[in-house]
């Protein structure tokens, strides 16, 4: 994403970031569109800073719903349960019916086109978690380009969790699936793992101004990056990198650009003939790094798997916790990500049990005896329980 903006457009986009109201964010980006000019290395960026103001002037709208009592934007879900996934496919596709089976959602199925006029959510039930589901209305070609609702749609994506697309074994589904991509590609939303992810924190500490940087980076070095930060007015923050990146990846961080999903594609109507042949030249086109899941709402063949799948898919973990003095864990886990360390979940629990740390219990098969005491740096595991202990 190397733009080659003017200094004052770069200056005007740390404003943006230190701007604290979304009225004021909205002024200062449009401020900033004024700086761009237009060419097409600029394109991207220049809708990236559309949708930020069309998502600035909803959050408006919200605020002004919730004060009169009249609630929020229809088009925003709060997110329930241990994570949402939000399904995602052109019409007729069969994601209403997917939702009806897996879901205790009030939904209406129809033969009619665009059936789904905003996301509609239900709770799907997975051993002892809860996967929140979203249907998204149906997605039309250019979807990126067609104003406020179209914007709305793959915002919904955008703060998802996960994705599940959709497309239909009776048509082409690698003519769709290409639609789709070039629609999430659009709203800059990633359903490939990238080799890294960058995050940028803003500390402010005033007088000792400097830029830490903890990471890896390619073709670049950290001189690289801290020039480039003060080109955007960034004088004092820490740049956390996983895995690798690039000066480009880190220049994307920055406009909070560019986000990864992890998505599996369902495959649906295979009870329709011939559909073998077309799902093997799906697999063929797509690779190996999106899960491909052959189904038929129609049947329910192949949906059986589909809670195992979301849950690798999420690459998350399940840990159960136990007070002290009790002698059972809690029933209903907590979520965290694959290789959390018993700081990571004493953080997500409540931030006074991450600070006053002290040490933990742990039970867990692949232990030779438990309980076992452990410090904050101990990997989890699916299924491990925890007994926290403060100072």
């Amino acid at each position: 994403m190397v733009t080659n903006l003017p200094r004052e457009a770069l200056h005007k986009w740390g404003e943006v970031a230190l701007a604290k109201r979304p009225k004021e964010k909205i002024k200062k980006i449009q401020e900033f569109l004024s700086l761009v000019p237009k060419h097409k290395g600029t394109e991207s960026l220049r809708d990236h800073a559309k949708r930020k103001i069309a998502s600035l002037r909803e959050e408006i709208v919200d605020k002004k719903r919730k004060k009169i009592g009249v609630g929020r934007s229809s088009f925003f879900i709060e997110k329930e349960g241990d994570t949402q996934i939000v399904i995602l496919g052109f019409t007729n596709v069969g994601r209403s019916s997917l939702l009806s089976i897996l879901t205790n959602a009030n939904v209406e199925i129809s033969s009619y086109p665009y059936t789904t006029k905003e996301p509609t959510p239900g709770m799907f039930q997975y051993q002892d978690l809860q996967f929140q589901l979203v249907e998204a209305p149906a997605l039309i070609e250019n979807v990126a380009d067609r104003g406020a609702r179209g914007l709305k749609t793959l915002t919904v994506a955008r703060n998802a969790d996960g994705l599940l697309l959709m497309v239909d074994l009776s048509k082409d589904p690698i003519q769709q699936y290409s639609l789709i991509s070039k629609e999430l590609e659009k709203a800059r939303i990633l359903t490939r793992k990238p080799k890294g992810k960058v995050e940028i924190e803003r500390t402010y500490k005033g007088a000792g101004l400097k830029i830490i940087i903890v990471g890896r980076l390619l073709n670049s070095t950290f001189k690289d990056i801290e020039e480039l930060l003060k080109g955007y007015g960034i004088y004092d923050a820490m740049v956390k990198i996983q895995g690798e990146a690039t000066v480009d990846d880190v220049e994307d961080a920055i406009f909070e650009g560019t986000v990864y999903r992890p998505t599996i594609l369902i495959a649906n109507k295979t009870d329709y003939p011939n559909t073998a042949q077309k799902i093997e030249q799906l697999e063929n086109f797509i690779g190996d790094e999106i899960r491909i899941l052959p189904a038929s709402c129609k049947t329910k063949n192949g949906l059986e798997k589909l809670g195992s799948e979301i849950f690798e898919m999420l690459d998350i973990i399940r840990v159960y916790t136990k007070e002290p003095n009790k002698r059972s864990p809690s029933k209903k886990p907590f979520t965290t990500k694959v290789d959390s360390t018993i700081l990571d979940l004493a953080k997500k629990i409540h931030s006074d049990f991450y600070k006053q740390f002290s040490y933990a219990k742990i039970w867990a098969k692949r232990l030779r005896f438990s309980p076992q005491k452990v410090g904050g740096n101990f990997i989890l595991e699916d299924g491990d329980t925890v007994e926290l202990h403060m100072h």
